[in-house]
C-alpha cells in the first residue's frame, strides 16, 4: 500500500498569495508559486506550483506544474508533475497528471487521466 505524504507549505516562502478577502476574475499566469486563499474564476496557466487554500473557491481551467488542493475547485486541472487533493478538498472536473494523490475525506467528481512521464522530460 502506498504511503500518502501531504505537502505542508510554508506561506512565508511563497512569492504570491491571493488573500482570503480577495475575489479575482480573469486569466493568471506565473512561473514561480502561487497560493489562492480567496475566490478566483477564470483561467490559470502556470509553469510553477499552485496551492489552493482550505477556504478557497476556484472556478477555472487550471494548467500548472503541480496543483495542491485543500479547498474547492470547479473546472479541469492539468499538471505536468502531480495533483494532490488534501484534507477536505473538493474537485468537480477532470484531472490530468502523471501522479494523482487523493487523501481520505476529499471529494472528486470527474475523470482522472494519468500518463507516464518520458525520461528526460520536464
Amino acid at each position: 500500500m502506498a504511503e500518502i505524504h501531504e505537502r505542508n507549505v510554508n506561506e512565508s516562502e511563497l512569492d504570491t498569495i491571493l488573500a482570503e478577502d480577495l475575489t479575482f476574475e480573469g486569466e493568471v499566469s506565473f512561473t514561480k508559486e502561487l497560493m489562492i486563499k480567496g475566490r478566483f474564476s477564470g483561467k490559470i496557466r502556470a509553469k510553477g506550483d499552485l496551492y489552493i487554500g482550505p477556504r478557497a473557491s476556484v472556478e477555472a481551467e487550471i494548467e500548472a506544474a503541480s496543483v495542491y488542493v485543500r479547498g474547492s475547485v470547479r473546472g479541469s486541472i492539468k499538471a505536468s508533475s502531480r495533483v494532490e487533493l488534501q484534507g477536505d478538498a473538493e474537485v468537480i472536473g477532470d484531472i490530468t497528471a502523471p501522479k494523482i494523490v487523493m487523501s481520505t475525506g476529499c471529494r472528486f467528481d470527474g475523470v482522472s487521466h494519468m500518463y507516464a512521464v518520458k525520461e528526460g522530460a520536464k
